[in-house]
């Protein structure tokens, strides 16, 4: 077997990564692990190469499943926008593939999915209205932007609200609130160009928003799964009741046949455990 040497490692060559036939066949659990070799390898090929191709798709196709998995939650979207959901989400993937990095000492499910949630979140603000509104709202905002033309051209200025609303044949409330609805429409893009006299041309986002501490989690959920995975059968699903059906502990009980007493003692227990466990990995 032959081996390269990079960056002081022994690592394999690319001939000797694993040949998979069907890639998106391989399972969630496997892919994760899969995935740290094929990452491995491929921060050492060439890129542009045969060998540096295979492992980055391989590791796309591999990964599909989490796209599927972020594009579930808008599955109320009808079948065939989900479709183009899906195509979307791949983008955040291969997004996400080419930007992440072994040495950030996280999975990466995690560095992922925020990706390509975002890159389907981008793909509605781009396609739709910015603000969701009532669709009575939409339709009176074209009214509403017909009506201002008419009265602009007729009267030489722009028209008062209960001029609109005369017009419009709606109450001066209806009016403001179609003007409100109309904001809705457009958005700034993050992306978008300002001219600053100081530092040049410079990006919206850099002047909006505040860090997002939910961030700060990500290593933490990252620590606590391995826990979860160990407490005993009974014990997560006590948790997943609890925490992901948000069930109080008087239906837990109910639903497990036992007294809310008992719940509440083993719901206890089980967070202690998680809590001293998550202590001693910091």
């Amino acid at each position: 077997m032959t081996t390269q040497t990079v960056a002081g490692q022994d690592t394999r060559t690319a001939s000797e990564l694993p040949q998979l036939v069907d890639p998106s066949s391989v399972a969630p659990r496997d892919a994760r692990a899969l995935s740290k070799v094929f990452f491995d390898q491929l921060a050492v090929l060439e890129e542009g190469t045969p060998e540096f191709q295979y492992a980055r798709n391989t590791l796309i196709e591999m990964n599909m499943s989490l796209v599927r998995f972020a594009a579930a939650r808008f599955r109320s979207r009808g079948p065939e926008e989900m479709e183009d959901i899906v195509q979307v989400g791949m983008i955040g993937l291969i997004k996400a593939i080419d930007r992440f990095e072994l040495s950030r000492e996280v999975e990466f499910t995690s560095f992922a999915v925020p990706y390509i949630v975002g890159e389907i979140k981008r793909f509605f603000r781009d396609t739709s209205w910015a603000v969701h509104v009532p669709r009575r709202l939409q339709e009176a905002r074209v009214q509403l932007a017909r009506a201002t033309e008419e009265l602009r051209s007729r009267l030489g200025r722009t028209p008062t609200v209960k001029e609109l609303s005369e017009l419009m044949c709606l109450s001066e409330d209806e009016v403001i609130e179609a003007r409100l609805a109309a904001n809705g429409y457009n958005s700034a893009s993050l992306d978008a160009a300002i001219n600053s006299s100081e530092d040049g041309e410079t990006a919206l986002q850099d002047f909006l928003g505040t860090e997002d501490t939910a961030l700060e989690l990500v290593e933490d959920f990252h620590a606590l799964a391995p826990m979860i995975a160990e407490l005993p059968e009974r014990d997560r699903l006590i948790l997943h009741l609890r925490f992901v059906e948000e069930m109080t502990q008087a239906q837990i009980g109910e639903r497990l046949g036992v007294s809310q007493m008992h719940v509440s003692r083993l719901l206890s227990r089980t967070l202690k455990r998680l809590r001293e466990g998550m202590l001693t990995t910091q």
